[in-house]
């Protein structure tokens, strides 16, 4: 978002954010990202200053502001050293309590928000499944209902911070998908205990965001109680879609601001080395992709805002929330890698972090939604084009 479009309260966030993640170098997250371990003093941080609840309702401990304004705290986390590292401690926070927000209980809102918001509970966001991935009604995880409690049981695979997390947003089937009238139908979303007697989280090796971890979820015959049921049983995938635009204009955001900080990165260095005694920035071979680096990311930026601020206004959105995260994760992409061949040898070395960023930014090129899906959204509900799928 230019300056000039920012409000005085917009401009405070983005200092805000800024002077906190400044606080946090190139040196802490080369070594968080070296030794597999999680930004705890980050995450603090963050959580002390009150931007975990950014979103979330002021009579909670929320500050009560719209997605436009968390688009505009993750794409400056995202603009950070930390990267998509830093963005991906503290994502879920942001996005996933919205369902709980539209379709939870007074009581739930009680006794769940505030501790999310100030970061005494640690959640992960419990849905993909290894033999499902982006189809979510053939998820196979079951909840079955037993008096006061449900009983659930199954796999989760790609959960971010399960092993630290003790609590889960976790969506299973509590009707079988071959009883149910339509393959939407059946699914039931729930806020509960990670209790790990009954959860094993085995971490997965993985190309990058080594600081963050991500996991496969065996569920062996969890009690859940009644109480920790959002909204209606069986309405569970059309809650999640409360969340779903959100979370793709928080991740287009992020990779906006992770992709500038790599074509800064990229634009410094061109300036400064010199080769056959000029700088390598004066060579259009160097100059012309880092500008159409530039083009791309700002025209990212722009549906970015437009997707949020359709949100934020309660209009629909999923044709620019989709667009966004399609085109900022494109435009981030081709600027880390090309952050990493105008650095050339150096651009491999971790200490110029711009490897990194390129490991890194794979993440949003391929979740929470691939490309091509996204490309099969606008075919479909833009174009009108048959449905391929």
């Amino acid at each position: 978002m230019l300056e000039l479009d920012l409000t005085p309260e917009q401009q405070q966030i983005k200092e805000a954010v800024q002077a906190l993640c400044d606080n946090f170098g190139d040196d802490y997250w080369r070594e968080k990202d070296r030794s597999h371990s999680f930004p705890v003093e980050f995450v603090e941080a963050m959580a002390k200053a009150g931007w975990l609840g950014i979103t979330m309702p002021p009579e909670y401990g929320g500050a009560g502001l719209g997605i436009t304004e968390a688009a505009l705290l993750m794409q400056t986390v995202g603009n950070s050293a930390g990267a998509l590292a830093a963005c991906s401690a503290i994502h879920i926070n942001v996005f996933a309590p919205h369902a709980i927000v539209v379709h939870g209980t007074a009581e739930q809102k009680k006794r769940i928000l505030p501790p999310l918001i100030s970061g005494e509970d640690v959640t992960c966001f419990a849905v993909t499944e290894p033999d499902a991935g982006l189809d979510t009604t053939s998820i196979s995880t079951r909840a079955v209902r037993k008096d006061d409690h449900y009983v659930v049981s199954g796999r989760k695979m790609w959960i971010s911070t399960a092993q630290r997390a003790n609590k889960m947003m976790l969506l299973a089937r509590t009707t079988p998908l071959e009883e149910c009238r339509k393959r939407t139908d059946g699914m039931s979303l729930f806020y509960t205990d990670l209790d790990r007697r009954y959860v094993e989280a085995r971490e997965i090796v993985k190309m990058g965001r080594g600081a963050v971890d991500s996991n496969a979820l065996f569920i062996d015959s969890l009690p859940v109680p009644k109480e920790d049921l959002i909204g209606e049983e069986g309405r569970g995938f059309h809650i999640l879609l409360d969340a779903l635009n959100p979370e793709r204009i928080l991740v287009a955001a992020e990779a906006v601001g992770i992709g500038r900080r790599a074509l800064s990165k990229a634009t410094a260095y061109a300036r400064e080395r010199e080769v056959f005694g000029r700088p390598i920035g004066q060579n259009q071979g160097i100059a012309h992709p880092l500008a159409r680096n530039w083009m791309a990311l700002e025209s990212a930026d722009l549906m970015v805002w437009q997707a949020a601020r359709l949100y934020d206004a309660g209009r629909p959105c999923g044709p620019q929330a989709n667009a966004a995260k399609y085109l900022g994760a494109e435009a981030a992409f081709q600027a880390c890698e090309q952050a990493v061949r105008t650095l050339g040898g150096m651009g491999y070395a971790a200490e110029y972090d711009v490897e990194r960023y390129l490991r890194e930014i794979m993440i949003p090129n391929i979740a929470p939604v691939s490309r091509e899906m996204i490309l099969n959204y606008i075919g479909e509900r833009v174009l009108g084009l048959p449905k391929s799928y």
